[in-house]
């Protein structure tokens, strides 16, 4: 499908959303860095790509959706155990909060570059906070859209998670990635 001007859905049946963490602290090398799936989103994007001043696009993220994928590196495997754990404490107080902000959002302000090149500038809400961030990513024109962000969780009042007495800690700016392989037009998948 060639990409025009149009409005667009994005969402799990089209895309993924990826959280990657790094580690911190004198006892990293018993840690995880960590990808953590999004794996209920939704969003709506408006392309007009010979005037991107008129382009936008929304996103939004239910908190309780994270999933952890994958753990590399620490001094043993991460088990289904340590994935549920982590699935709690994604959900605690000090972290998300899940229960009183149970999603998080994305909303342009403005797009520049090209389809094939952009950078968009946008608010980031979590926690009841808006910060304004900028989301880097590429098109091939035909659908496919890749991107990333760099979130620093203590901007949203989002402690990193800390163990064995601070001595390993999740490092304070994780990195959001995205892959849409299509862009399904707004009157339906095709």
């Amino acid at each position: 499908m060639t990409l025009t001007d149009g409005t667009y859905w994005l969402g799990p049946s089209n895309g993924r959303l990826l959280i990657k963490t790094g580690r911190a602290g004198l006892g990293r090398k018993v840690g995880h860095d960590l990808t953590i799936e999004a794996t209920r989103w939704y969003g709506e994007a408006v392309l007009a790509a010979g005037d991107l001043d008129k382009s936008w696009v929304n996103v939004t993220v239910e908190t309780e959706s994270l999933e952890v994928r994958e753990g590399t590196g620490g001094l043993k495997p991460l088990t289904d155990a340590d994935r549920a754990e982590i699935k709690r404490t994604l959900g605690d107080k000090a972290l998300l909060h899940t229960a009183q902000h149970p999603a998080i959002t994305f909303r342009s302000l403005y797009i520049t570059g090209s389809p094939q090149s952009f950078a968009i500038t946008g608010e980031v809400s979590i926690k009841g906070r808006t910060h304004t961030v900028t989301v880097h990513g590429k098109g091939n024109g035909d659908g496919l859209v890749r991107g990333w962000l760099t979130i620093t969780q203590t901007a949203w009042g989002i402690k990193p998670y800390t163990a064995f007495l601070g001595a390993l800690r999740l490092a304070d700016d994780v990195r959001v990635e995205f892959d849409v392989a299509r862009l399904e037009p707004a009157n339906g998948p095709t």
